[in-house]
């Protein structure tokens, strides 16, 4: 059994781990508000954008565009977001897993073939632990992702699937729901997916109006208007998943935080028990000492 001095110092430990994910939970609470904050300024922006490129598809299914064309699948390019730290749970490592699947998914391409765009350190390590190439740094836009960071990236995935350098692009990210719910995502970015334009989750069914007249013309007004959207929907991603990090960690911490509670009070009733045995154990050494002396 441990010594009583060995508990204590295990007790101060315990504690002062707590202390530590304590403090860490109310970092990552508040950068949580800020990234709620954020995501909740942009989502109207998003969804009106969505809406309005909703209306003008489905007035006429047969405009043609180079967003919008399905080709042979020959190369692909994934964007995975994660952290650039550790300590959210299993966040990063459910990012990786998606990774790791959709990779295999690709397996009959060569891995030259497959461009990876990793977002965060934790993603971007586990494609240099594989051995695979990283085409960029897109740490930056993992801790505080910006409009420009996220346009800059559609516009190169926009331009070399346009010049047909790639025929796939896929996001892979966590979709913020609340502090104890993320969910994972693996979507399509690019070609543009008209069913689930004209029948996503941000649809207005019961509001889709046609007849519009339309200046300069249709055709110049979705070229300047889906890359838009393309924009708002990988900057809406960063932002869904660097919500979603503080999240998994403020949750993580408070597990953490719980678990130390629960800790302390079993050794203290631990080093309880071990201090009442010492005490009977002296005490009977006394009476047996005393009983001695009178015999």
């Amino acid at each position: 059994m441990a010594s009583l001095k060995e508990i204590k110092t295990r007790i101060a430990s315990v504690k002062s781990t707590k202390k530590i994910t304590s403090a860490m939970k109310m970092i990552a609470s508040s950068k949580l508000h800020k990234a709620q904050t954020a995501i909740s300024n942009f989502l109207p922006y998003q969804t009106k954008l969505d809406a309005i490129l909703t209306n003008l598809l489905s007035s006429d299914t047969g405009y043609d565009s180079p967003f919008t064309r399905t080709r042979e699948v020959k190369r692909v390019a994934i964007v995975a977001f994660a952290s650039n730290s550790s300590l959210c749970g299993a966040y990063n490592a459910n990012v990786i897993k998606e990774f790791n699947a959709s990779c295999n998914r690709y397996k009959t391409l060569n891995e030259d073939n497959v461009l990876i765009y990793p977002v965060g350190k934790k993603i971007a390590d586990a494609v240099k632990k594989q051995g695979l190439a990283s085409q960029g740094d897109y740490r930056g836009m993992a801790d505080k992702p910006s409009y420009q960071m996220a346009q800059d990236l559609a516009k190169d995935l926009i331009n070399k699937y346009i010049n047909k350098e790639i025929d796939e692009v896929a996001l892979i990210y966590h979709h913020f729901i609340s502090t104890g719910s993320q969910k994972l995502e693996n979507r399509l970015f690019l070609p543009f997916d008209l069913k689930h334009a004209q029948t996503g989750e941000n649809a207005d069914k019961n509001n889709v109006q046609t007849g519009y007249i339309l200046e300069p013309s249709k055709e110049e007004i979705l070229e300047k208007l889906i890359p838009a959207v393309l924009y708002s929907r990988l900057y809406a991603a960063a932002l869904d998943a660097n919500a979603s990090e503080h999240a998994a960690r403020t949750m993580a911490m408070q597990i953490a935080s719980d678990n130390a509670d629960e800790l302390v009070q079993d050794l203290i009733i631990q080093y309880n028990k071990s201090r009442q045995q010492a005490v009977t154990n002296q005490l009977l050494d006394i009476i047996g000492g005393a009983s001695a002396l009178q015999g």
